[in-house]
């Protein structure tokens, strides 16, 4: 599996209004490193209607809707830290917002080796207070 995850795939500091906005931008930034068409973004936020993006321990992981796989042209994350929060609902506030988009089921893939790594409580603190990029990239290296 090529890298689907380098240091133009991160942004730190951000502030969202609303859980939409944080994931149309988690979106973009796969849309512009060419990994899925704009229709992508849409079945993203499809998902987190029918279910929740949010995985616990202040982590949102939006993704698209069965159906969305002929949306991406290539495997990709994003992430994004959002250091004051961002609600996904009631007590579901989410400091970490990762994208993702996974040609055939290399989604799969991707959103265990996350879940693992972000099951970790350190972790997601480490991530959530990360100053640069490149702390970000030795947390998520295995992605």
């Amino acid at each position: 599996m090529r890298k689907v995850f380098d240091e133009d795939s991160i942004l730190l500091k951000e502030t969202f209004e609303d859980k939409t906005a944080a994931i149309r931008k988690a979106g973009k930034m796969l849309y512009d490193r060419g990994c899925v068409d704009p229709e992508y973004i849409d079945a993203m936020l499809e998902r987190d209607e029918k279910v929740s993006v949010y995985i616990g321990n202040g982590v949102a992981i939006p993704h698209g809707v069965a159906g969305s796989e002929k949306y991406i042209k290539a495997s990709g994350v994003s992430f994004i830290q959002v250091p004051e929060g961002v609600s996904f609902g009631e007590n579901k506030t989410a400091y970490i917002v990762i994208g993702i988009a996974g040609v055939n089921d290399e989604h799969l893939d991707i959103l265990a080796k996350l879940a693992i790594t972000c099951s970790d409580i350190e972790n997601v603190e480490k991530l959530r207070t990360a100053q640069d990029k490149q702390t970000v990239m030795k947390i998520l290296s295995d992605v």
